[in-house]
């Protein structure tokens, strides 16, 4: 038998593939667990918030005359 390697997944009671394979009973296997990785989605938004944080932080103050552009929208409270 020739090595291959099967994507499968762990359903909190036994590994189920993902595709069915053929298996003789007793076919010695190797399993490997990969880590959960953050979607880049979350990667990208956790990035661009420290970056956010390290731009900003609470004891910058701004003046309303700093705006450019005033919007009339906003209530100040």
């Amino acid at each position: 038998m020739k090595v291959i390697s099967l994507s499968a997944y762990f359903d909190g009671q036994s590994i189920q593939l993902d595709e069915p394979y053929q298996l003789e009973p007793n076919t010695k296997l190797i399993v490997t667990v990969i880590p959960e990785q953050p979607s880049e989605r979350e990667t990208w938004l956790s990035w661009s918030s420290h970056q956010l944080n390290r731009a900003y932080n609470e004891e910058d103050e701004y003046p309303l005359d700093s705006i450019k552009v005033t919007n009339p929208d906003y209530e100040r409270s």
